[in-house]
């Protein structure tokens, strides 16, 4: 069997868990730099696999690394992990337990794949080559957020390719979409300031409309 079909079908096999992993996450959100419990959670996933872990940056981010003990490029896959500070008000058995925080952005859904993913690829590692570096990161909706920290921390050093994943609730289920250069928006604070002559109301032509 080709190495994509034995992927594809422990990925397939393995999706009740991962469902069952987001919903857990779904249920226990932590804002950014707060993610304490998301990140012991994730560590001890892979502990139990006895893989190891390994910190990067000032806030809860950490890797963990797939080596093939083949030659090839070295890959990194990503996901984010923190949730927002909103109240959830749907009905569900695994809605937020965490007052005005929830997992409004997919960031359960983005982890709970990854673990799998790094489960299967680490049992299949024999058949890759090259090296697979999982990156948790936490803080994505912040800014600066938790990967500013990881990046200076060198998690990228000597990285090759990195791929990441958002899911987006107006496509198709199953389907991807891709396109090259920036996607999405970006999250950046500035101040602009308005400077102009005040007046009264009974004269605004002895004024100016600042805004």
């Amino acid at each position: 069997m080709r190495l994509q079909d034995q992927l594809m079908q422990q990925l397939t096999a393995a999706e009740p868990e991962m469902i069952k992993i987001r919903r857990h996450l779904h249920a226990h959100p932590e804002v950014s730099f707060h993610e304490k419990g998301t990140a012991a959670y994730l560590k001890q996933f892979y502990q139990d696999l006895g893989l190891t872990t390994t910190d990067y940056g000032d806030g809860y981010g950490f890797v963990m690394d797939i080596d093939s003990g083949h030659p090839g490029p070295q890959l990194a896959l990503r996901a984010d992990f923190d949730a927002l500070a909103i109240q959830e008000v749907n009905d569900l058995p695994f809605k937020s337990q965490t007052p005005n925080v929830m997992h409004a952005c997919g960031h359960d859904g983005h982890t709970a794949y990854l673990m799998i993913l790094a489960r299967t690829l680490s049992n299949l590692k024999d058949q890759l080559h090259g090296r697979v570096r999982i990156i948790h990161q936490p803080a994505e909706e912040v800014s600066p957020g938790g990967a500013k920290s990881m990046l200076a921390a060198g998690v990228l050093d000597g990285i090759d390719h990195v791929l990441g994943l958002h899911v987006m609730s107006s496509m198709p289920t199953g389907s991807i979409g891709y396109h090259l250069n920036a996607a999405q928006t970006g999250r950046a604070n500035f101040t602009v300031t308005f400077t102009g002559k005040g007046g009264h109301a009974s004269m605004p032509h002895l004024s100016n409309d600042a805004i």
